[in-house]
């Protein structure tokens, strides 16, 4: 197994500055301010030829439990426990304060081992403070940088000795058959998506089965698109939580604008996207907004109806969801809802098997000769225009690639063919075919005239 290293720290000390220099790429969102970073976020790191699994976790922070930070800090706490190694920040300009102490002390409780990092302290800056933190009884502190660079090989060292210790006292499991069956090739990418509050990261945690996310009342909780390895059924899954998404005139703050650019992402990485949508106020111009983001970004998409326990006459309610959600995104015609609490855990195994379904008819591929059968059939149903008196021929059909479904029609006269035109063969493709709910591309090519330029 791959070594599990966590960050902790007080707020603002420099934690997400330090985990984006060791996965070699800007993941985490960075800012002056404090307290940006809520829920654990989990990458692959690298340090001189060292490999381990990098835990970024919220400024640890003296709150009561029922409160948003008191939220975080059980969050950190449990990540210390997965731990194999903790780096324990504190910042060298402001010294050791005295919730460094504190939380130095529950820290050296958990019993792991803990390497001691002396971060901003950038040239002869913050040198003093290595003396001070020898009081915190974590070992012999690191001059560090994470924003510079200043002290990686130190940090390697450490991380080395501790690699070797934890590959010492781990025993080698042997891999049952069965666990060898299951490698899949590579993990199926599935964010979750929405406006803020409509319970993304409830979702999130009823279909991991644990508190992975911060959840609560307050409206905007996540901020980064954090992302989770996970299986269901056999299949293994990189699944994403993602913040919420507003209106683009309503983003002011210099962080959302962060938190929205990184869902946003979040769906050009992923494969199949669920739109989680709020029962009670369902179909809203900005839901509508996202699905249509998702369409053009090409990408498979599941429509999750969020909060379904609230809703009183289900059936009748449903029935006029579906109605609505067909005349308000008719470039998704029949995309699969699923209506699903997250809060109490109904209908997860439909919402997935709906993912699956969604991502077979993202993939799927039609061969040529059945295309072209197909396009004789719906030129006689319905000829193209003649426009000058001129009649447009669709000469040839062929998919040229999945991922979304994408066709090229070789035709004369492509200027001229109306929008109208293509949404009827886009129409007919999804209801032949199977490709409802799945985004579908039609490009047209100008058919060369074999006899141009012979005589």
């Amino acid at each position: 197994m791959s070594l599990q290293i966590v960050i902790v720290g007080r707020p603002n000390v420099g934690k997400s500055t330090l985990f984006n220099r060791l996965i070699g790429r800007k993941l985490a969102l960075v800012d002056d301010r404090p307290g940006v970073t809520r829920d654990r976020r989990t990458g692959e790191g690298s340090l001189g030829g060292l490999t381990f699994t990098l835990i970024d976790t919220a400024g640890l922070d003296d709150a009561r439990s029922p409160s948003l930070e008191g939220r975080m800090r059980r969050q950190t706490e449990a990540a210390i426990e997965e731990a194999d190694l903790c780096l324990f920040m504190i910042d060298a300009r402001e010294g050791v304060t005295a919730l460094d102490r504190h939380f130095a002390s529950i820290v050296r409780r958990k019993g792991k081992p803990v390497v001691l990092l002396a971060n901003k302290a950038e040239g002869w800056r913050g040198k003093d403070t290595l003396f001070e933190a020898y009081e915190l009884g974590l070992g012999v502190p690191i001059a560090f940088s994470a924003e510079h660079g200043e002290g990686l090989d130190e940090l390697y060292h450490a991380i080395k000795s501790a690699s070797q210790n934890a590959d010492d006292t781990e025993e080698p499991k042997a891999e049952t058959d069965e666990q060898a069956d299951q490698h899949p090739v590579r993990p199926l990418r599935l964010a979750i998506i929405g406006r803020p509050n409509v319970g993304k990261s409830s979702l999130v945690n009823a279909l991991l089965g644990e508190e992975r996310m911060l959840t609560g009342p307050e409206a905007g909780i996540t901020r980064d698109a954090v992302s989770t390895d996970w299986s269901f059924a056999n299949r293994a899954i990189k699944l994403w939580d993602t913040a919420g998404l507003r209106k683009k005139a309503k983003i002011k703050d210099k962080l959302e604008k962060l938190s929205v650019a990184d869902a946003l992402r979040a769906i050009r990485f992923s494969e199949v996207v669920i739109l989680v949508v709020d029962a009670e106020a369902p179909f809203e111009k900005q839901d509508l907004q996202i699905a249509d983001l998702v369409e053009q970004e090409g990408r498979a998409l599941v429509i999750a109806l969020n909060k379904w326990d609230l809703i009183d006459h289900k059936p009748a309610r449903l029935r006029e969801f579906k109605r609505q959600l067909d005349e308000s995104l008719p470039q998704l015609r029949g995309v699969e809802m699923v209506a699903v609490s997250g809060l109490r855990g109904q209908n997860l195994d439909r919402l997935m098997n709906a993912v699956f379904s969604a991502y077979e008819t993202w993939n799927k591929r039609v061969s040529t000769s059945a295309l072209n059968r197909w396009l004789e059939g719906m030129l006689a149903r319905h000829p193209p225009p003649a426009p000058a008196g001129r009649r447009i021929k669709l000469r040839y059909m062929t998919q040229s690639n999945a991922r979304p479904p994408t066709f090229v029609i070789f035709s004369s006269n492509v200027k001229d063919l109306p929008m109208s035109y293509t949404r009827y063969l886009v129409n007919g493709l999804r209801d032949d075919f199977g490709f409802e709910g799945s985004p579908v591309r039609i490009a047209l090519r100008q058919a060369k005239n074999p006899y141009v330029g012979k005589r």
